[in-house]
This record gives structure tokens, C-alpha cells and sequence, in this order.
């Protein structure tokens, strides 16, 4: 067992109405005795499709000791459930950048002749990311859009090239993380830095986070990790502001750095809070 992102059930706020069933298809919870619960590890991939779906926000994702998801196991409960299922099961994951076990997923109906469905022009073998129930957990890869922009001679043009971007929300095996150079930014290094886009961000990736303020950073170290593992980054920038409580970011990609199985080139840059530049170096 490793720690990861699963489901977890508020007992006291759960009132059994059951609306979290049916938008879990890889049947990781049933109700029981007027409850719902998690009834295997190994159906919940801990990407969060029910949350948003409790009237009594009595599902929240921690991250625990738990057993690795099988996405084999779960297609053979999805497949059960008909064509609808299965396409939304595989949205689902393409939505959330998960494309490994997407991958797993169509493998297991082209073994059992299961038909793959589809969206009309869209190749099984090639993943859209282009539809999500949730705007702002949407992946989206817009680095053609922002190529075939650089004639613009509008020097407040964004740079940005994905979404989402904070750290929560990012999956660390999104496509635009596949050999891209990160920036990994505390919140306020943007608006302290007037020519940010340009200077820093172009061409690059993006996650912001802030040491300070936001819960659950144990989450971002292991997500880090997974970044550098399996999303396949190439080097990661860590921009922190020079108040002493941004330095808690650096900390985290280091231990990130220090628990990863590759080892990728680490740069420091602190920002003054009139956005000068302090420091800028290799780590």
C-alpha cells in the first residue's frame, strides 16, 4: 500500500440519500445501513467525481495509506453498466489527465470486443481533454493556441498556456506537463512582478500555491512527486516571495525532489515585494 488521494466519507453528515451512487461508476461506494461507504480502495481513484454531487458536502478526498487503484478491476463493474457508463467512466478520466488509466480502460474493451465510445471525430487512441462536468477542474492545453498568436504586438498578452493552475486542482500527469520546464509560483509572485508573463512564464507550465494559507500541502509533496515521475517534467522553478512564510514552497519541492525517483534540475528565485528579483539559482 502507498499513500494517495481517496474518498472520505463524513459519517455524521451523511444522510443516505444515495445521489453520490450513480456518479461513481467504478462502484466504489454503496449505501449501507442508511449510510454511504467506501467499500474497496481498490474502485476509488480518488479524482473526486461524486463530490459534487453531495447536498451535504459529506465527501471530501485526504490523502491515506490505501490500497492502488485497479483500473482493470473497476472496468469490469463499469462495463456491466452499459455503453452511457463506460463513456462517461472514460471522461471522467480524460478530464482529470489521467491517461494511464485511460489507456488501462480501453485495453480492457478492445481484450473483451466491448465497443469504445466515442464523440464524433475523436480517436480512442488519442484523448481528448476537451470535455468536463466541472469548468474549473477542466485540463486544457492551449500551447498551439498561444504558438500561433506571437505575431500580437500587444505587450500585455497572456502567456499562460493550460488551466487549471493551482496546485489542488493540477493533475501531475496532465499533458502540458510532459517535458515542459514548471514554474511553481506562490500566489503573489504574478502581481509583484510586472512583466511576469513574458519574463517567466512563456513557454513554460504553471502551478501556484501559497505556503501560507492553503490546507493539506502534505497532498502537493507526493503531487510534486508524481509530477516528476509521471508527468515527466524536465525542471522545475520554484518563484517565492521574500516574506519568511513563502520559503515553506521551496521546502516542499525539495522534499518533493528528495522523494522522487528521477532526479530534475531544481532553481530557487525569491521576489522582492516590489518585484525585484532577491535570488535566482540552481539548487
Amino acid at each position: 500500500m502507498a499513500k494517495r488521494n481517496i474518498i472520505k466519507i463524513d459519517k455524521d453528515k451523511c444522510t443516505g440519500c444515495g445521489l453520490c451512487i450513480p456518479n461513481c461508476p467504478e462502484g466504489a461506494m454503496k449505501i449501507i445501513d442508511g449510510k454511504a461507504h467506501l467499500i474497496s480502495d481498490l474502485f476509488c481513484d480518488g479524482l473526486g467525481a461524486c463530490l459534487g454531487h453531495c447536498p451535504e458536502g459529506a465527501l471530501i478526498v485526504e490523502q491515506r495509506e490505501a490500497e492502488n487503484y485497479n483500473e482493470s478491476r473497476v472496468m469490469v463493474n463499469v462495463a456491466k453498466q452499459g455503453e452511457n457508463v463506460i463513456k462517461a467512466h472514460l471522461e471522467h478520466l480524460k478530464d482529470h489527465g489521467a491517461l494511464d488509466y485511460y489507456n488501462e480502460a480501453i485495453a480492457y474493451l478492445n481484450d473483451n470486443n466491448i465497443k469504445i465510445p466515442q464523440h464524433e471525430g475523436e480517436n480512442e487512441k488519442t484523448p481528448s481533454l476537451s470535455h468536463s462536468a466541472c469548468p474549473g477542474h477542466q485540463v486544457l492545453n492551449f500551447k498551439a493556441e498561444r504558438n500561433n498568436n506571437q505575431n500580437q504586438t500587444e505587450d500585455r498578452a497572456s502567456q499562460l498556456q493550460q488551466w487549471p493552475i493551482q496546485m489542488h486542482l493540477v493533475p501531475p500527469r496532465a499533458p502540458y506537463f510532459k517535458g515542459a520546464d514548471v514554474i511553481l509560483a506562490a500566489d503573489c509572485v504574478a502581481y509583484s512582478i510586472g512583466d511576469f508573463h513574458n519574463r517567466f512564464l512563456k513557454g513554460k507550465s504553471l502551478a501556484i500555491a501559497c505556503p501560507k494559507l492553503d490546507q493539506a500541502q502534505d497532498i502537493y509533496i507526493e503531487k510534486i512527486k508524481a509530477m516528476i515521475d509521471q508527468g515527466g517534467i524536465n525542471t522545475l522553478t520554484v518563484m517565492t516571495m521574500e516574506v519568511p512564510c513563502c520559503t515553506g514552497l521551496l521546502h516542499i519541492a525539495q522534499e518533493s525532489l528528495s522523494k522522487a525517483n528521477k532526479k530534475i534540475p531544481l532553481k530557487s528565485i525569491q521576489v522582492s515585494i516590489r518585484g525585484q528579483i532577491l535570488e535566482e539559482k540552481w539548487l
